[in-house]
């Protein structure tokens, strides 16, 4: 199983900013998936989740209303798009998948992990 994400880099504050994670070796319509971030000496913050069954979504307070989660099960890939972003966002963001969505949303006992792709805000 690999996830791999991609589109993190540095952009300017109020910018936007689109995040991906392809899935390999796990079919996605059975996994609940999730967005994560770390802040250096900070801990792990969920950001957004996507639950397998019906698609429901549930996102971090600190990003509702910027952040959306998506998924393509064709192409076996979730996104995050950012938007409005602030220096407070800058971070190393996760993707992740675990057939539980409850693990998803708790941030624990996640099967699988992506290695992360950095997003830096400046302004």
């Amino acid at each position: 199983v690999r996830l791999v994400e991609s589109g993190g880099a540095l952009v300017e504050a109020g910018g936007s900013l689109r995040l991906s994670c392809a899935a390999s070796g796990l079919d996605l319509r059975l996994y609940s998936m999730g967005w994560f971030r770390q802040a250096p000496g900070k801990e792990r913050e969920f950001v957004a989740g996507i639950r397998w069954s019906d698609g429901r979504i549930f996102y971090g307070d600190s990003v509702k209303g910027r952040f959306a989660i998506s998924r393509d099960n064709a192409e076996n890939t979730i996104s995050l798009q950012l938007n409005s972003l602030k220096a407070e966002d800058s971070a190393v963001y996760f993707c992740a998948a675990d057939r539980y969505t409850v693990s998803i949303t708790r941030g624990n006992q996640i099967e699988h992990w992506g290695q992360g792709t950095q997003v830096t805000v400046f302004s």
